[in-house]
């Protein structure tokens, strides 16, 4: 399925851009982000597995359960605090 990827923040500057479209096999959030941490470099590093990392599918808020379907678009980014 082809998906749209989002990235931002401290995210989207480590990989070095914003969005992409990629072609992948993952069914779920958990599978695509373990996808892009096998690309290693900046993408294990950002979004590895110890890192705090918000995920959103559609703009919904979501775990690594979340099922993806053709065509979402899927959300990136470190979690924010604000005060």
């Amino acid at each position: 399925m082809n998906v749209t990827l989002k990235y931002f923040a401290s995210i989207r500057e480590a990989i070095g851009q914003g969005s992409e479209s990629v072609h992948t096999q993952a069914t779920t959030l958990d599978a695509l982000r373990d996808e892009l941490i096998a690309r290693g470099g900046a993408y294990a590093e950002a979004l590895a597995r110890g890192r705090a990392v918000r995920t959103a599918v559609n703009q919904d808020l979501c775990d690594g359960a979340m099922a993806l379907s053709d065509g979402c678009e899927v959300a990136f980014f470190p979690p924010v605090t604000g005060g």
